[in-house]
């Protein structure tokens, strides 16, 4: 006997700044109520999309409960722009997203698809935002 599906949250969208307000309501909603790290992940995540691929790039993004942790995927078509995690200094404007992202997160990493591009995925803990422990340890 299978397994019954998970329920996730599927959408496919052009990645525009435009795109990020809606797209972080709609994970609201699925999630029941607001979850300020998975609304940060989430724009990190299509914002990074839009810096380095490409304004209006069409991206997949999949949102599910799977256990005790929500899990953020975003696909793009661009295989070779991938996130690269830096420290930036106090005096640069940019580059602490992904800093951010790694702080936020348990785990996060890339999985490349060939020419088909990437995706970018995170998992945070679905028991709230603060996950404890040491998070250093579960970093891919």
């Amino acid at each position: 006997m299978n397994a019954p599906a998970l329920p996730r949250l599927q959408l496919e969208l052009l990645a525009v700044p435009e795109a990020v307000p809606k797209l972080r309501g709609a994970v609201r909603e699925f999630l029941g109520g607001p979850c300020p790290d998975v609304g940060l992940c989430v724009t990190e995540l299509v914002g990074n999309v839009i810096r380095h691929v490409g304004e209006g790039a069409p991206v997949r993004v999949r949102v599910a409960r799977v256990g005790g942790r929500i899990r953020i995927e975003v696909t793009d078509p661009d295989p070779r722009a991938l996130p690269v995690l830096v420290h930036a200094t106090d005096d640069d404007e940019s580059g602490r997203g992904l800093s951010i992202l790694d702080a936020v997160a348990l785990r996060w990493g890339v999985e490349q698809e060939g020419e088909a591009g990437k995706t970018v995925w995170c998992e945070l803990d679905a028991g709230g935002t603060d996950s404890g422990g040491d998070r250093r340890e579960l970093r891919p």
